[in-house]
């Protein structure tokens, strides 16, 4: 049975979550194990759900309870769902709902940079790439274009912030991803011990065509972009075994992130 909890108080302290509480006080690095984070549209709450997260409450309008939220608030047992008319959650949150429906959930633990590369064919890794919204448009294309995994350096924008799940439409939670904890020495390394070979996304004299071959021939690959602006470490493309670069034209030298990771997965993810 829904637990339909009408808002009556905006002060009220189960509220925090949806309305007080910054993106780095929702992950709780000092009790890691109650983290959350929002997930927001209906979609995207069911597309957690279906990876196995853990609800906690929801936020949403009054006419979702029979409507778009329906399907959602039956898989989450007997939650809080906590419920007002669009211009009071507007107030409250600051910002207009997408699709009307928020979903505070767990945080789960993290699995190893190991284990969710063993048996991968194809593996993007992000290096110090901070922007949310890049961050979200990455995962979508990596779930669309065929890589096993993402694996991130620790200065990397979190894919479990708000705006980075609803940039990628819930995909963050049907990609297996975790932190590496040691860039790009102990990573690389890691990388290798699997039998991957790796591509660093960078402009050099050394670098050769995204289609080229051999590269294209390898059977265990992984795809390294690095951060806006500055792209990759020159430690990180020394270390690669490919240097890889996208032909352009019209004199541009260079694609956003979000947008060579779409064209490297496409290319490299067949």
């Amino acid at each position: 049975m829904p637990n339909i909890i009408p808002i009556t108080d905006f002060d009220a302290p189960e509220l925090d979550v949806y309305a007080r509480l910054t993106e780095n006080q929702l992950i709780n690095r000092q009790e890691p194990e109650k983290g959350l984070f929002i997930a927001e549209s209906p979609k995207v709450v069911e597309r957690a759900l279906d990876a196995g997260y853990q609800p906690v409450s929801l936020l949403l309008e009054r006419k979702h309870i029979e409507g778009e939220a329906k399907n959602v608030i039956a898989r989450c047992g007997d939650i809080p769902v906590y419920t007002a008319e669009f211009d009071v959650l507007t107030q409250l949150t600051g910002f207009q709902l997408t699709r009307g429906v928020l979903c505070a959930m767990r945080r789960p633990p993290l699995p190893s940079a190991e284990k969710i590369c063993c048996g991968a064919r194809r593996v993007a890794v992000l290096e110090n790439v901070m922007n949310p919204t890049n961050i979200g448009a990455i995962f979508r294309s990596a779930a669309a274009l065929n890589m096993d995994a993402v694996l991130l350096t620790p200065a990397c924008s979190n894919p479990l912030y708000r705006r980075a799940i609803r940039v990628s439409m819930g995909t963050v939670f049907q990609v297996p991803w975790t932190f590496v904890d040691s860039w790009p020495d102990g990573g690389i390394a890691m990388l290798r011990s699997l039998g991957f070979r790796t591509a660093a996304m960078a402009l050099s004299d050394e670098s050769v065509s995204i289609d080229n071959p051999q590269l294209m021939a390898e059977d265990k690959l992984a795809i390294i972009l690095g951060t806006e602006g500055d792209g990759l470490a020159a430690s990180t493309i020394a270390d690669s075994d490919y240097t890889v670069c996208i032909p352009m034209s019209h004199g541009v030298d260079s694609l956003n992130v979000a947008a060579a990771s779409a064209v490297a997965f496409w290319q490299l993810g067949r």
